[in-house]
């Protein structure tokens, strides 16, 4: 344990919001060095990547509040790093054009986009349009799809944030399914503690891993007594999402 007190279930709940963690993914260092110097005069967190297998290992890992994302790389460029963004996320993506680069910009908003800057621009448009992606995605939960979710019988409503079990409700606090949400999200795969923490503690700055273990032990009985998937630790890595039979056996806890 480090220390800090123990949290109450949703705290974080309408707090006011802290600096944002934002991934800058740019193959040119100057770029990312200038951008980096930009925003965090106001004091946001940056998070860089310099290619786009980086950019998504990155965006995986450190669980971002937006991505400031250049189109033109080398490899996995900007429109691939997007699209997989978008098959899990809905994290306000800004993407950093040339205005050469007006096919792949149009390409990009068509992706999901949720603005684009023109290099060169300036240190108060930029946070002027970080401002704004991230007013239009404050109704948003988590940065998660906005459509009915489902993992097997388990089906999610983000918009009314109603949680079913073959018809049946499952009732879950604003934390847990914020938690829950995220790995059904993931599709079966492993999603990283600092994701988790990001989505269900949006308004603290630096939560404890400690506080997943005792929410996904609430979320996995509930679902184990609704006959559901169930979240199951990976340990050092996260947690994914499993059939009950598959993992009665695990036991989420923070490896």
């Amino acid at each position: 344990m480090t220390g800090r007190p123990s949290l109450p279930d949703d705290v974080g709940d309408g707090a006011t919001p802290a600096p944002l963690r934002i991934l800058v993914v740019d193959d040119e260092p100057a770029m990312v060095g200038a951008i980096t110097a930009l925003v965090g005069s106001a004091g946001h967190r940056v998070i860089t990547a310099y290619d786009g297998e980086a950019a998504l290992e990155r965006f995986t890992a450190e669980a971002p509040d937006l991505v400031l994302l250049d189109l033109a790389m080398p490899g996995i460029d900007g429109v691939e790093v997007l699209r997989r963004i978008r098959r899990t996320s809905r994290v306000p993506v800004i993407v950093l054009t040339g205005e050469s680069d007006e096919l792949a910009k149009v390409e990009a908003l068509d992706m999901g986009a949720d603005d684009y800057v023109t290099k060169p621009f300036g240190r108060q448009e930029l946070l002027a349009r970080i401002r704004a992606v991230i007013r239009r995605g404050e109704g948003s939960v988590g940065g998660l799809p906005e459509a009915p979710m489902r993992a097997g019988t388990l089906e999610l409503d983000p918009g009314s944030h109603e949680a079913t079990v073959d018809g049946r409700p499952v009732a879950l606090t604003k934390t847990e399914f914020l938690l829950l949400a995220t790995l059904v999200a993931a599709g079966g795969r492993v999603v990283p503690h600092a994701r988790l923490l990001a989505t269900g503690w949006p308004g603290v700055p630096d939560p404890d891993p400690q506080w997943l273990k005792p929410h996904l032990a609430r979320v996995r009985a509930k679902l184990l007594e609704a006959g559901g998937p169930v979240p199951v630790s990976v340990r050092g890595v996260g947690y994914r999402l499993a059939d009950a039979d598959a993992g009665e056996g695990a036991q989420p806890e923070v490896g």
